[in-house]
């Protein structure tokens, strides 16, 4: 079986999405819309901006989701059995099983966005990658560090992103090299995604999902916060707000995706992050990009 996978932050670039836009109208229509939408000229922002405004928030989120959209125009028909998205790709796998239209998505991803670019701003935090400890050590130094510091992103086995307050993550790093950890990252965030300083976020993104029409799902998503296969409407709106302030389980997602048949998985979006992390969580799987 077929599955599509969506990156999340991280992925974008500049130049992302021009020769779509190039080359194809019906892209260049959608991602013309997406200026109005937002109220913001974005698609000079995914062309032509700098490294530093594409890292913005409110920039990166929507450039990815717009991006992604786009490519998955190009893989229609392709007969895909699942969804997944990684944290904000969640958004793109919802407008690919039709849960959500790509108008809605945008607007929800902006909202999104901005609530959590304010979250950040609230407060001084940021996350780290922790690379080579296993998932259940990382797990009870976070407990017991002082301060608020929890797992984010479990990503592949031997890498899982923390979260949280910064003095809280500086610590939780060098208590994470004392126990044998490869090593431990201070990402270039300016906030502590997935984690329970965002839920002022969640708030503001609650009330935004509960406006929005969500339709009942055409194939299965895998969504980080269940890992298991939703289709239910509802339960993908709860599992949508949970998302902000809980962790993106996606090793765990991606062994669901295959124990249920997935034996391919096309990355559609920016860059081949995820292509990288599902082989390690399994080799024997085959991976691509859709363009």
């Amino acid at each position: 079986m077929k599955a599509l996978v969506f990156p999340g932050q991280g992925s974008q670039f500049v130049g992302m999405g021009q020769e779509l836009y190039d080359s194809r109208k019906d892209i260049k229509d959608l991602m013309e819309s997406a200026n109005d939408i937002l109220g913001f000229n974005i698609v000079a922002a995914m062309f032509k901006g700098t490294e530093e405004d594409l890292k913005k928030t409110e920039v990166t989120q929507p450039a990815i989701f717009i991006h992604s959209v786009a490519v998955l125009k190009t893989v229609h028909g392709i007969g895909a059995a699942m969804v997944a998205g990684h944290s904000l790709g969640e958004f793109s796998a919802l407008v690919a099983n039709g849960v959500l239209s790509f108008e809605d998505g945008l607007k929800l991803v902006a909202a999104r966005a901005g609530a959590m670019q304010e979250a950040c701003d609230a407060n001084p935090s940021s996350m780290a990658a922790i690379l080579g400890l296993a998932d259940e050590k990382v797990e009870e130094i976070c407990a017991e560090t002082e301060g608020i510091v929890v797992p984010a992103n479990y990503n592949c086995p031997g890498q899982l992103v923390i979260s949280g307050e910064t003095a809280a993550v500086q610590l939780a790093c060098e208590k994470m090299k004392q126990a044998g950890a490869k090593r431990a990252l201070v990402l270039p965030v300016n906030g502590a995604f997935h984690s329970p300083l965002m839920q002022p976020a969640q708030e503001k993104l609650a009330a935004a999902i509960e406006s929005t029409k969500f339709r009942p799902a055409m194939i299965p998503v895998y969504q980080n916060i269940s890992t298991t296969a939703v289709t239910d409407s509802e339960e993908i709106k709860k599992n949508l707000i949970a998302q902000l302030t809980g962790p993106v389980k996606w090793t765990q997602s991606v062994r669901n995706m295959i124990k249920d048949g997935a034996g391919h998985f096309i990355e559609v979006g920016p860059g081949k992050t995820l292509q990288g992390l599902i082989k390690k969580i399994n080799a024997e799987v085959s991976v691509s990009s859709a363009i």
